[in-house]
């Protein structure tokens, strides 16, 4: 259990919580959510012992190990799989005895330690490790790398995959899908969901708190209001709050009216395809928690150039990639004023490729690249923001652009994306990144493009400004291409998929449930290697004498994992046993009698107690039957 009592945290001199109350119970699954800035990472500080409270009390039950994802890391000299396995802090003590041990010949020590490594499974401890990469999208060969040959993006993934390897009680993450595909997000998705541990989730993506939260924690007004159930239903609560004031009343009837004609237009011109059936019913429950944002401060629009050309750019059996390296082949494309196209596929596959070719940033290995007279893209990716001046302004910024324009015309347009006031001239290396997208996103809709291509547009924005960007995607009427981990967004924004797989751009006729359906059959009918391998080579000699040695490590593996299982059944026959007993004790009509109380209430927490270790070790058999099953298939 975490608790707050009338808690209180000051960072300089701004009082982030003031006399806050939370109960967080052992396995709940809560998400923290709340505008940038009010201090949800710092919450998570205070949590690790990094930050010291001002007043109030912070208790945190028992001797329980915390986990968290840190944000940065060091280009180490280590390897990525020790960098993982690392997270194991119990293992890496175990291992370190054990090397000690065998250095001073201690053959009954040896014995000890190598025992305590079956208990906590560290025999097959690089094979989590390597499931935990694979799942994140890291490369089979990624292993053997050094951490420091990665770029930062990757970097976060690892550690990522080092609070995953911990053995945690209660596990922090900080924005944990800020620098994950789609792909990558629904395979944490699975994984969080079958955490036994408690879960503290900081996020912005609405879909994935969704499928991972039991319980929201709003941090506003320096308090911490705590909801049961998932952030969709903190949002239809919060909209049902807001509806019932009179003095929002207006604004929320014309926000709803938009939304309705957005859908009338959508209905229009809707095949009977099944994601267009998809889009209609998310577009339609928009409309009831759309009072949930009225009193959000961005507005912001994208204006559509009045000068279109039709088509507005196309690709003609285009092969797209590098000099040494075709990524994409036979590449068509036409875009034209009103499509509205999402990519799907897997981590590599070539989406970010494709979005650079349509850019022009990436010139063409063959084919052609048409762009009609009157376009003007707009272009979103991580890279603008690594463009933008840091000693500059948002205004200065704008001002670059139209240099006829006035302070208070720019000023105006920019606290549409929330830059209000002084804000407005504030250097853009004093923001925080989600501030930084934010102009980089004004920057896009001051020139009133009639293309918008977006590449991951959504990582560091909050809830609200992810809301403004639907609308305003929504209102857009030029063409889009978006890439997005964001299900929320695309779902809301698009009315066509293309899948980049396999070296090929085609149409996915499905929905976003058929496209994660789709990938677990790819996973199935893919070994790991041929999964996430990054190319297709012959092996050497060394290599297949390396896979030869992996082999006969995974064939030693088995012997343990097997007497595991055993043990497993065992103890699941006993609790069985003892939760019959029980419940035959509890059928007895004399237990509920008055003078049997003490006896009905030791009767029922014994009750509790069994369930809920029979639980644990039917959990840890599945796993463990799953895991033996994988080695016996990964034996050649």
């Amino acid at each position: 259990m975490i608790q707050l009592l009338e808690l209180s945290l000051l960072r300089g001199p701004q009082q982030l919580l003031n006399q806050a109350d939370l109960t967080l119970h052992s396995g709940w699954k809560v998400g923290i959510i709340g505008a940038n800035g009010v201090g949800k990472s710092s919450l998570f500080k205070l949590l690790l012992g990094e930050l010291q409270l001002d007043a109030g009390e912070l208790k945190i039950s028992g001797n329980q190990t915390i986990a968290h994802m840190a944000q940065e890391v060091q280009a180490v000299k280590r390897s990525v799989l020790d960098y993982v396995l690392d997270g194991d802090t119990a293992l890496r003590e175990v291992q370190g005895q054990l090397q000690q041990a065998e250095a001073e010949h201690q053959a009954g020590r040896i014995g000890e330690l190598h025992a305590q490594l079956d208990n906590i499974d560290g025999y097959t401890a690089e094979a989590r490790a390597q499931q935990l990469l694979n799942g994140l999208g890291f490369a089979s060969d990624d292993a053997a790398r050094d951490v420091s040959d990665l770029s930062g993006g990757w970097r976060i993934r690892l550690n990522l995959a080092k609070a995953l390897m911990c053995r945690s009680d209660i596990l922090l993450l900080d924005e944990p899908t800020n620098h994950l595909d789609l792909d990558a997000t629904l395979w944490l998705e699975q994984w969080l969901n079958n955490y036994q541990g408690t879960l503290l989730l900081i996020s912005h993506d609405r879909d994935f708190l969704d499928q991972v939260v039991d319980h929201i924690v709003h941090m506003h007004r320096s308090k911490l209001d705590i909801y049961k159930g998932q952030y969709s239903a903190f949002e239809r609560a919060k909209a049902e709050r807001l509806a019932q004031q009179q003095v929002q009343y207006e604004k929320q009837q014309q926000r709803i009216a938009e939304i309705e004609q957005f859908v009338r237009r959508f209905k229009a011109k809707a095949s009977k395809a099944k994601q267009a059936q998809s889009r209609v019913k998310e577009l339609e429950r928009m409309e009831t928690i759309s009072a949930a944002h009225i009193d959000s401060p961005f507005t912001f629009s994208f204006q559509c150039n009045e000068k279109v050309s039709n088509p507005l750019l196309s690709l003609r059996k285009a092969d797209c990639g590098y000099a040494d390296s075709c990524i994409l082949k036979q590449v068509s494309i036409v875009l034209a004023p009103g499509s509205r196209i999402a990519l799907l596929g897997p981590n590599g596959a070539g989406k970010s490729t494709l979005i650079k070719t349509l850019v022009g940033d990436l010139e063409r290995l063959s084919g052609e690249r048409n762009t009609g007279e009157h376009l003007r893209v707009g272009y979103f990716s991580q890279h603008q923001l690594e463009a933008l001046d840091l000693e500059a302004s948002p205004l200065v910024h704008i001002m670059r652009l139209s240099p006829t324009a006035t302070d208070q015309q720019v000023r105006n347009f920019l606290g549409s994306f929330g830059f209000f006031g002084d804000d407005a001239f504030a250097p853009v290396k004093q923001l925080s990144g989600g501030e930084k997208a934010r102009v980089a996103l004004s920057l896009i809709a001051w020139q009133k493009p009639n293309l918008l291509l977006l590449d991951e547009p959504t990582n560091h924005l909050d809830l609200e400004v992810r809301y403004a960007l639907t609308m305003a995607m929504q209102e857009f009427e030029g063409a889009v291409i978006l890439v997005s981990h964001d299900r929320h967004l695309l779902r809301n924004t698009v009315d066509e998929f293309l899948l980049v797989a396999n070296g090929q751009v085609s149409e996915f006729k499905g929905d976003l449930n058929d496209y994660q359906s789709w990938l677990s059959e790819q996973r199935r009918n893919l070994s790991p290697t041929k999964m996430v391998g990054r190319e297709n080579r012959s092996q050497s000699a060394d290599e297949k004498k390396e896979q030869k040695r992996l082999a006969a490590e995974r064939r030693t593996k088995l012997r343990p994992l097997k007497n595991s299982i055993g043990n497993l059944e065992k103890q699941i026959d006993s609790y069985q046993k003892q939760l019959s007993d029980l419940e035959s004790a509890l059928a007895e009509p004399d237990i509920y009698s008055a003078e049997n109380k003490k006896q009905l209430k030791a009767l029922l927490s014994d009750q509790a107690s069994s369930k809920a270790k029979l639980d644990e070790a039917e959990s840890l058999w599945m796993e463990n039957l799953e895991e033996l099953e994988e080695l016996e298939a990964s034996i050649v």
